[in-house]
């Protein structure tokens, strides 16, 4: 019998990739979309093994309840949905309670409606281990052991503040509710680092991109006399972490585990080092930057664990950043 799984905020960057997979595996997928025209999209690009429920707004209670009701079969939930933002205007209503709210009353609601769910994967990020200071600090070490310390308090001072508190805050809601409430699924979370990477459908590879994959393509988009941005830290592939959502469900031992995706270091001029070296027609349209400062600082990441569970080597920086610009020339000539 074919499974048949639930995929939150289906229309994503990550999301679209792990549906890609889950397709590809002979998974039968549900996801969950703002608009019937967002996913009569999917539809098209999925075939018929994917469905999709309209849910307006994530973060209401109940809001998962008819969804999941319509869909029996489903027995394994990913929820990827969650406000991605650092230029919230109001930082508490845009970004915290979303993504708080939106982590808790799903749980409810698979707990409430939909019993015969097992297994469910939530999306978190490595920012629920460290704050902005800890990720930039060659002494601090990330593991899957550690959470940041920001408060609610905290989230509300500014943007930046308030993703990484959300996304602490909205993970340790998570635990607790498994842990209070003992429900008939467990929980694994997947906590990447930056994701780069191309994107599902070449189509949606043209103009800006998503928060993060827009820091690959706004470095291809550079003209010879701009600065280079000062981007630099930890990344992977988005390929990576859409195949630790699949390992986290179908592995059981990753169940309960929180499981880091990693790949190695970054900056904006290696990326640009890497895209003169591969796309020489490109050199005279592009700065050239201080090709040989390509010196990173940040905290160390202790991923044994993960990488024991999910078995496979990442995708280097060189091929990620050339698979989404080779997309990027593609979907925009």
């Amino acid at each position: 019998m074919t499974t048949s799984v639930f995929v939150s905020g289906a229309t994503g960057f990550l999301a679209q990739q792990i549906i890609t997979l889950l397709i590809a595996k002979d998974y039968k997928v549900v996801g969950s979309v703002r608009s019937s025209e967002k996913g009569e999209k999917l539809k098209k690009a999925y075939g018929t093994n994917f469905q999709y429920e309209v849910i307006p707004v994530l973060e209401k209670q109940g809001a998962f309840d008819e969804a999941l009701k319509n869909h029996p079969e489903v027995t394994v939930f990913l929820h990827t949905a969650s406000p991605a933002t650092f230029s919230a205007e109001d930082n508490e209503k845009e970004i915290l309670i979303p993504a708080i709210n939106g982590t808790k009353y799903v749980l409810e609601s698979i707990a409430k409606v939909a019993p015969q769910i097992k297994r469910v994967v939530y999306t978190s990020s490595v920012v629920a281990i460290a704050t902005p200071e800890q990720l930039g600090d060659p002494t601090f070490e990330v593991s899957e052991t550690v959470f940041n310390p920001l408060t609610y308090e905290d989230g509300k001072s500014n943007s930046l503040l308030a993703y990484f508190a959300s996304k602490t805050l909205a993970e340790k809601a998570a635990w607790d509710f498994v842990k209070t409430n003992k429900p008939s699924f467990t929980l694994s979370t997947v906590n990447p680092t930056y994701i780069f990477g191309p994107q599902a459908q070449d189509e949606d590879a043209k103009g800006d991109l998503n928060l993060t994959a827009e820091i690959v393509g706004g470095v291809y988009r550079l003209k010879k006399d701009d600065a280079i941005p000062e981007y630099s830290g930890q990344f992977v592939d988005v390929r990576d972490v859409a195949k630790a959502h699949l390992i986290a469900f179908e592995k059981d031992e990753a169940k309960g585990q929180r499981i880091i995706t990693y790949s190695g270091l970054f900056s904006s001029q290696i990326i640009l080092n890497i895209i003169r070296k591969n796309f020489p027609d490109l050199r005279d349209r592009l700065p050239v930057g201080d090709a040989e400062n390509v010196k990173v600082t940040a905290s160390k990441i202790n991923d044994a664990k993960s990488r024991k569970i999910l078995g496979y080597e990442p995708i280097s920086l060189e091929d990620s950043v050339v698979a989404a610009i080779k997309q990027i020339i593609r979907a925009n000539s």
